[in-house]
This record gives C-alpha cells, sequence and structure tokens, in this order.
C-alpha cells in the first residue's frame, strides 16, 4: 500500500517495483527509459490492462435505424516502474536528483517533455 498518492508501488512481472507513471506510451516509455537507465535504475514496463468496454445502448424502437459507430483502435499503454521500491518521482525531480548523459540536470519541464533540452536553473536557495 502507498504511503500517498505520489509513491505508488506494486508487483510488475513478479517484481516489487515503484510505479514511475501509469498509461504511457511506447515513445514515452523510451524517453523515460533512458533517463533512469541512465541513472542507475532497472526498469520494468508491463501493458497495461485495455479499458473496461462500454455498456451497449438499449436497443433502438421498431423502424429506427441504428448506426453502428465503427470501433476505434484502443491505443496500447504500459506502465512503468523502477525496482528500487524506495524511488519517488517527485522528489527524485525536484530534488534534481537525475541527471541526463551530457551532464545536465533533469527539470521537471525537460521530464514533462515540454522542452527539447533541460535549462538547467540555479535553485532559489543557491542565489548570492
Amino acid at each position: 500500500m502507498a504511503i500517498n498518492k505520489n509513491h505508488e508501488f506494486e508487483d510488475l512481472e513478479g517484481i516489487k517495483c515503484a510505479i514511475v507513471e501509469r498509461n504511457v506510451s511506447s515513445e514515452r516509455i523510451a524517453f523515460l527509459g533512458n533517463i533512469l537507465k541512465f541513472n542507475g535504475f532497472n526498469t520494468v514496463m508491463v501493458p497495461c490492462p485495455p479499458p473496461k468496454a462500454i455498456a451497449p445502448k438499449p436497443a433502438a424502437a421498431a423502424g429506427d435505424e441504428i448506426a453502428e459507430v465503427p470501433a476505434s483502435p484502443v491505443p496500447e499503454t504500459f506502465t512503468l516502474g523502477v525496482t528500487d521500491v524506495s524511488f519517488n518521482v517527485t522528489n527524485a525531480i525536484f530534488g534534481r536528483l537525475l541527471k541526463m548523459p551530457n551532464g545536465h540536470i533533469v527539470t521537471p519541464a525537460y521530464w514533462n517533455q515540454k522542452e527539447e533540452e533541460p535549462h538547467d536553473e540555479v535553485p532559489y536557495y543557491e542565489y548570492t
């Protein structure tokens, strides 16, 4: 059981893991996996179960046309975890604990893929 919503863990493929993110695409898995592996974490990825089917609508009255809606393909999503159960994503990002191979610190904007390269910002407590 998680201490709070930001520190979840569960068994993935029989291994106790701290959950990094749920319902993520394979592209995001590759992005996050590279960061985590560079920082020395072993990652585990498992496919998420498909969403529950929507309940069918009641049958139409006689004479009403029923338009068939084509089934949209369900995107394949995954759950990503790390084998270190003490890992907490929020603490790792805001504590500036994750680094890139080029030496830059992973920022929240870079983690969320809102910027191409992390911009190392000097934390407010280090200003002189």
